[in-house]
């Protein structure tokens, strides 16, 4: 009795198996080689990468996030020491611009109206006033909800400013 084994024919002849006579000593046909050979020591990379990119991310976004908040922090405390001299600067010595014309600051008052502003907006600080200028040190507290998981809180800020009187356009 004859055997027949089954083996594929050339690449790209036909799907089906085509029959030919077992030789004796015959080998196996070569197998055939891939084009691209599977990789088999990455299962599960993909999902490290995604965990990894992630993290990264995540954490790009907090520290862009945390500087936004100082850089408001920051501004916010100028503002805060530039409203207070303002306010500061228009408390006129009334008296002596009504005899003289000449606008100078009546600095006890300019000091209360300045410290008022601040304690207004959350802040302390510093006031000096001299008959024509109003200098206005704000210190605030400001919280950094985004960098709290690094250690930081809160940012403090010290903003410097000053003012002057001026006369309106009247005069």
């Amino acid at each position: 009795m004859t055997s027949t084994a089954l083996t594929r024919g050339p690449v790209g002849a036909t799907d089906r198996p085509t029959a030919r006579p077992a030789t004796a000593g015959a080998t196996r046909p070569p197998a055939r080689r891939l084009r691209f050979p599977p990789c088999r020591g990455d299962d599960g990379l993909a999902a490290v990468w995604m965990v990894f990119t992630t993290f990264l991310t995540l954490l790009l976004a907090g520290v862009i996030f945390g500087g936004g908040t100082v850089f408001a922090a920051r501004t916010h405390g100028y503002d805060l020491a530039q409203q207070a001299a303002r306010a500061g600067a228009q408390q006129i010595d009334a008296a002596t611009y009504r005899s003289s014309g000449l606008l100078r600051l009546d600095p006890t008052r300019a000091a209360t109206a300045a410290r008022q502003f601040l304690a207004t907006g959350g802040a302390t600080g510093t006031v000096t006033v001299t008959a024509a200028r109003i200098t206005v040190t704000a210190t605030s507290h400001q919280p950094t909800p985004m960098l709290a998981n690094f250690g930081v809180t809160t940012v403090t800020v010290t903003a410097t400013a000053s003012a002057t009187p001026v006369a309106g356009p009247g005069g």
